[in-house]
C-alpha cells in the first residue's frame, strides 16, 4: 500500500518521542505509566502505528518537559487531515486493518457511499459551506473507499439498518444509484452486507454507529460515532463488549441473500419514485 505524507509525519512524531524518552532515561513502560497508557502503546506511538489523543500528547510534554512540542506537533498533523479531528486516526487505521466490521443505523457508511450520496450527506451537515469545502469532503470520502479495491483489501462486514436503505438521501434517483453500487460490491464479493429489518425492533446498539477494526500486528479497536463526535476505543475490555454487541446485531439481520434482495428491491422502489416526480 502506498505511503501517505500523514504516515511519514506521524513516524517523525514517533521518532521524536523515542529520542526524548530515551534522553529522559525512561523505558516505554515507565513513560506509559506516567501518562496513563500501556508501554505497548508508547511503542506503537513511536512506530507511527497509533496516534495519541491530545490529552496524552499533553501529558507526554509534561512528563518529558518538552515545552509543549508534542501537543503542537499533534495539532499541526490533525489540522492537515481532511477529516474531523475525532475521525482522523480512524481513517489512518482503516488503511492497515485486516478486517472492518461496521454497523450503520441511519446512513450508508462512508466506504460504501457514491459521490452523489456523499455530497448530499455533506451538504446536509454543512448547509452554509463553500463549494470547495464540500468537494474536499466528498473527495476524501470517496478516496477512502479505494482500500476496498486494493490487493490487500480488508474483509469488510457491514450491518445496515433498514432505515439506511429506505431513506432517500440525495433524492430517489441518487438513492437508487447508491443502493445499486452496494449491490455491485456485494456481488463482486468485496463486501458482505446484511440488513436489520425495522420489524426486528430493539437491537444491541441503539445509539450511533459502531465500527470494529482488526490488524495483523496490533490489538483490535472499536469506534463509536454520533452526529457530532466520535470515540476511538482501545481498552481490551471495552472492545470485547463492542464485539459482543456486534455479534448480537448480526443475529438480528436477514441472511446475506435476503439482504441483497431487500437492497435491490429498495433500489427499484427508489427508481420508480424518481420516475414519477
Amino acid at each position: 500500500m502506498a505511503r501517505s505524507k500523514q504516515q511519514d509525519a506521524w513516524e517523525f512524531f514517533g521518532e521524536l518521542l523515542k529520542e526524548r524518552r530515551e534522553a529522559a532515561g525512561l523505558s516505554q513502560g515507565e513513560l506509559g505509566r506516567r501518562v496513563f497508557v500501556s508501554g505497548a502503546y508508547i511503542g506503537l506511538f513511536e512506530q507511527g502505528i497509533r496516534k495519541p489523543q491530545r490529552d496524552v500528547a499533553q501529558r507526554i510534554d509534561e512528563v518529558l518537559q518538552t515545552g509543549g512540542i508534542f501537543e503542537r506537533t499533534w495539532r499541526k498533523l490533525i489540522d492537515k487531515s481532511p477529516y474531523a479531528s475525532y475521525f482522523s486516526a480512524v481513517a489512518e487505521l482503516e488503511g492497515v486493518a485486516t478486517r472492518i466490521c461496521e454497523f450503520a443505523p441511519t446512513v450508508v457508511p462512508g466506504l460504501l457511499q457514491t459521490a452523489e450520496y456523499a455530497r448530499a450527506v455533506t451538504v446536509a451537515m454543512h448547509p452554509f459551506a463553500t463549494e470547495e469545502f464540500i468537494e474536499e469532503k466528498v473527495t476524501s470520502r470517496i478516496d477512502r473507499a479505494a482500500i476496498l479495491r486494493g490487493t490487500t483489501r480488508p474483509e469488510y462486514w457491514v450491518v445496515l439498518h433498514e432505515n439506511a436503505v429506505l431513506t432517500p438521501v440525495g433524492g430517489s434517483s441518487a438513492m437508487a444509484a447508491a443502493l445499486d453500487h452496494i449491490a455491485e460490491l456485494i456481488r463482486a464479493r468485496w463486501v458482505l452486507v446484511t440488513v436489520i429489518p425495522r420489524a426486528a425492533g430493539a437491537h444491541s446498539v441503539m445509539e450511533g454507529s459502531l465500527r470494529l477494526m482488526e490488524f495483523e500486528d496490533q490489538p483490535p479497536t472499536a469506534y463509536t460515532e454520533t452526529a457530532f463526535s466520535g470515540t476511538l476505543l482501545d481498552d481490551p475490555a471495552v472492545v470485547k463488549q463492542a464485539q459482543r454487541a456486534y455479534d448480537l446485531l448480526r443475529i438480528a439481520t436477514l441472511p446475506p441473500e435476503a439482504s441483497l434482495t431487500l437492497i435491490e428491491s429498495a433500489a427499484e422502489d427508489h427508481r420508480r419514485c424518481a420516475s414519477t416526480t
